[in-house]
């Protein structure tokens, strides 16, 4: 349901897109920071240099992809539920141009301090395009998250209406997970039968070699004593032929 809601809606996909980009981009801003302030001479360093240039690039294409959803806000916030939108989801989209808007100001800020020092240390014609540069940094024509800030009544239902979606959220996840836990539940009982068929059945078997030994001993001891009464006549038999041959060699002889 929700994959079909996000090839519907191009606000939710441009909404992956940024926030995904914002992951990658708060670690370059974390990095430039700390290699800034673990260099000596930051304004002629080439690794801030660089982490400085991989910074801009990702808000560069931050900043592209805010103004969409900013104007897509723009779009729907007359009529929300003629695009089939509910307050509450308009609310959300709202709180979260704000709070992204926020953060890529914030890192373009620190940035911008940083270009105005470079070019004030900087002299020559060099320096007034680098204050150019630095200014542009600033002044980018993203509306800034201001224009979309709720007044207080409309900030405090848009919250509660926020958090009443996260509970719905957590109160569906945790059926799923009752449902998920019923399934294991079902499966560990057909596996505990299964285990007690095999039970019955080794038990089963385990008398059945049991009655089989017996048998077996039994048969070999009336074989053994079948042998040894063999013997007994065959002993018998061998004396009464070497008797009957002695006697046939005296009468010959005789």
């Amino acid at each position: 349901m929700m994959s079909s809601v996000n090839e519907e809606d191009p606000f939710l996909q441009v909404q992956q897109d940024v926030l995904a980009q914002m992951q990658n981009a708060r670690p370059l801003f974390a990095s430039y920071l700390r290699i800034r302030s673990l260099s000596n001479a930051p304004a002629q360093s080439p690794e801030v240099a660089s982490a400085r240039s991989d910074l801009e690039s990702a808000l560069s294409t931050l900043v592209e992809d805010l103004a969409d959803l900013v104007e897509s806000v723009r779009a729907v916030e007359s009529d929300p539920s003629h695009y089939g939108l509910s307050v509450h989801e308009l609310s959300r989209r709202k709180k979260l141009v704000d709070e992204v808007g926020g953060e890529i100001e914030d890192m373009r800020e620190e940035l911008a301090r940083q270009n105005a020092t470079l070019a004030s240390s900087s002299s020559g014609p060099s320096s007034s395009r680098a204050a150019a540069a630095a200014r542009a940094a600033a002044n980018d024509d993203l509306p800034p998250p201001s224009a979309f800030a709720l007044d207080d009544a409309s900030s405090a239902q848009g919250d509660d209406n926020y958090a009443e979606f996260e509970h719905g959220q957590q109160l569906l996840m945790m059926r799923e997970q009752d449902q998920q836990l019923d399934g294991v539940f079902v499966t560990v009982g057909n596996l505990r039968r299964q285990a007690d068929d095999m039970g019955r059945e080794l038990e089963e078997q385990h008398e059945m070699l049991e009655h089989v030994d017996t048998l077996a001993d039994r048969v070999g001891g009336r074989l053994q004593t079948g042998m040894q009464k063999l013997g007994y006549v065959m002993r018998r038999n061998e004396d009464r032929v070497v008797a009957c041959v002695i006697d046939a060699t005296v009468s010959f002889y005789a």
